[in-house]
């Protein structure tokens, strides 16, 4: 059974892969980061961080924070998990520029609410 009490620390392992992420592309082009696999795959194993802390929350805090899209974070950590070898990079590369800004903004908002 998942602890309420836990979902800060949940929250706060995905804002430091998703600042880890951001930290390893800089401000690199696609092209550029996917060049280098050592950053790759950190990128890479970052998101799969993200998604098993996402699904590591309670369902209740979930369920209380509709606007982030909790099942598709964790949906994102099995395909990397179990389809590794038919991961796009260009997927994992609009995740970085579109997904993760929005998400840390919510995740941040969260850690507030709860610190409270």
């Amino acid at each position: 059974m998942r602890e309420a009490r836990k979902d800060p620390k949940r929250l706060e392992h995905i804002l430091e892969a998703i600042d880890n992420i951001l930290s390893y592309v800089g401000n690199d082009d696609m092209a550029t980061f996917v060049a280098d696999k050592i950053r790759y795959h950190d990128v890479v194993y970052n998101i799969m961080i993200i998604g098993e802390a996402a699904n590591m929350l309670t369902t209740e805090f979930r369920e209380t924070h509709p606007s982030t899209p909790w099942r598709q974070i964790t949906g994102m950590r099995n395909f990397l998990v179990h389809d590794y070898h038919q991961v796009e990079k260009e997927l994992v590369w609009q995740v970085i520029v579109k997904d993760l800004p929005d998400l840390r903004s919510q995740i941040v908002s969260y850690l507030t609410e709860l610190i409270k």
